[in-house]
């Protein structure tokens, strides 16, 4: 019997309630994401405790302007890349200081995209108290915004919670 796939609600769940028991607060910077990334943390009861904040950074000015991300990054290498999604995290953790923040900066679509990272391609960044990395998302082909979107910031969720296991470790928890 395979396993049934877990819903972005659920993930959100598993997510505050391990946080929550080691300790681990979290932070978001979303782009293509709108928001709703902190949307499912703060649906859980008790996200209080483990989300501090999150910062919506639709435009590349916005994400220069109050989030602090380099220009040079959006002008080297544009706004949806792997740099430019490490760069929100980081900014976002060292904004909110959190132990964690995550990113999600891509092309939800029907418009954007490139040769090299058609429609449905999101960045995720993730920083942590000794390093920020990122993953390159893709949706399947022919999915609508809606589905890019819930299907990214599913990924993010558990990219969160993924990393806040390896952080209680770290820790000896």
């Amino acid at each position: 019997m395979k396993n049934k796939p877990i819903t972005a609600s659920a993930m959100a769940k598993k997510l505050v309630l391990a946080c929550s028991r080691h300790g681990i607060t979290v932070g978001s910077a979303e782009s293509c994401t709108g928001g709703l990334i902190a949307k499912l943390i703060t649906d859980i009861p008790g996200s209080s405790a483990v989300l501090a904040g999150a910062f919506v950074t639709y435009t590349n000015a916005v994400k220069v302007g109050v989030l602090g991300v380099d220009p040079a990054i959006i002008e080297r290498v544009t706004e949806v890349s792997a740099a430019c999604a490490e760069a929100m995290a980081a900014c976002a953790r060292e904004k909110l200081g959190t132990t964690l923040a995550v990113s999600a900066t891509g092309f939800a679509g029907p418009g954007g995209g490139t040769a090299d990272d058609p429609v449905g391609t999101v960045y995720l960044g993730i920083a942590t108290p000794h390093a920020v990395y990122s993953e390159r998302f893709c949706a399947p082909a022919g999915a609508t915004r809606t589905q890019v979107r819930s299907a990214a910031a599913l990924r993010a969720l558990e990219l969160l919670w993924e990393t806040a296991m390896e952080v209680s470790v770290d820790r000896g928890e």
